[in-house]
């Protein structure tokens, strides 16, 4: 069955990972897996711009179809194997209602990161200011908080007691800003739900190898 599948993906991005994640929950090791370089432009050549031509990765076949974007492709996942491995949604309808609310508030931290952590990769030398770079880091600051809070309310999982498909698109944005820093003493509800993710089987075995083999950073360690 996941000889079928092909995933094509860099290490250390999240989106990358989740599509990892999710098919490691749904026992489906085994798929054509290929590692690409983003430094070194590999994203942008002929294999990833045949399956996306976006020249994005994840990119990620089953058979004939093909799902470029990591939110569709976990969704996919879970729905065609429902059956097969972990079950990644939750009984409780209202559980379903918070899982689907916090996979897609996970876009707008990812986004506060992207805003906050690459100001400059993203904006011309010429079109930067302080206001901006110190205005993106309260925002990504006040954003954080919002996720301590939620997991103060509804913990320990994103959507109540069960690890679901929210965990699996969210923790890899989690885990990137620990890997970057983040004070755990500043939040404690984030960081214990990110010492017990990290230890799941399916998180363990997708650990970005770049990670491994270098220390983190200490970026956000006053915010």
């Amino acid at each position: 069955m996941a000889k079928d599948m092909t995933l094509l993906w860099g290490s250390g991005s999240p989106p990358c990972w989740r599509v990892m994640i999710a098919l490691e929950e749904k026992g489906l090791q085994g798929y054509n897996s290929k590692q690409l370089s983003f430094e070194k432009g590999e994203h942008k050549g002929k294999d990833v711009l045949a399956i996306n031509p976006r020249g994005q990765l994840p990119a990620f076949k089953h058979g004939n179809i093909t799902l470029n974007e990591s939110y569709g492709a976990c969704l996919y996942l879970e729905e065609q194997f429902k059956n097969q491995g972990n079950k990644l949604t939750p009984e409780n309808k209202a559980e379903v209602a918070l899982m689907y609310q916090r996979m897609f508030e996970g876009l707008s931290l990812f986004d506060k990161i992207r805003q906050s952590l690459f100001y400059d990769r993203f904006v011309p030398e010429n079109e930067r200011h302080d206001s901006a770079k110190k205005r993106n880091a309260e925002g990504l600051k006040d954003e954080i908080k919002i996720w301590e809070g939620y997991l103060q309310a509804t913990g320990p999982y994103l959507a109540g007691k069960s690890f679901s498909l929210a965990d699996v698109i969210v923790f890899p944005v989690v885990a990137f800003l620990f890997r970057f820093g983040l004070n755990e003493e500043h939040f404690p509800k984030l960081a214990a739900y990110h010492n017990t993710v990290k230890d799941r089987p399916s998180v363990k075995n997708t650990w970005p190898s770049n990670w491994k083999d270098s220390p983190g950073m200490d970026t956000l360690k006053n915010l």
